[in-house]
């Protein structure tokens, strides 16, 4: 018999960025400039931002696994709030079901903006600090190319 693991984790983390909320928003929201910060080397990104709509991106591990993030959104409050859930797979395998928060707070002329990531973790496939890791990486990407835009 094959033996089962199951971890919880929760992290927020938070960025300031110079740019409004709408603007910040908008990066999340528009497919092709979503791309360019969370899934620039993936060709076949998708992204269909509504309540009810899917996000799909792939990818490959340090070892040449592939990966699929497959997200569903479940709240989207226009420049305020983004909420979807996301199950990641491995060798099409579940390693990661999670529940994201996203929050865009108005900062003086900026965007504070709030992730909190509610994650299950089976079986050791991935790792609560490689996600937390992972996530602040591509926040610091959307916050470079808000400077570009």
């Amino acid at each position: 018999m094959t033996e089962h693991s199951v971890k919880h984790s929760t992290f927020t983390l938070e960025r300031t960025y110079s740019a409004p909320p709408a603007k910040v928003f908008a990066a999340w929201a528009d497919r092709d400039t979503k791309a360019k910060w969370f899934a620039a080397a993936d060709s076949g990104y998708t992204l269909d931002f509504r309540v009810g709509g899917t996000e799909a991106a792939h990818g490959h591990t340090d070892d040449g696994q592939e990966i699929l993030a497959e997200s569903v959104y479940r709240d989207i409050l226009g420049g305020e709030r983004i909420v979807y859930s996301t199950v990641l797979y491995g060798r099409g395998v579940p390693a990661t079901v999670s529940v994201t928060t996203v929050e865009f707070v108005p900062d003086g002329t900026g965007t504070r903006l709030v992730l909190t990531e509610q994650g299950t973790f089976l079986d050791d496939r991935e790792h609560p600090d490689w996600r937390e890791q992972g996530t602040g990486d591509w926040l610091d990407a959307l916050g470079r190319e808000l400077g570009r835009s």
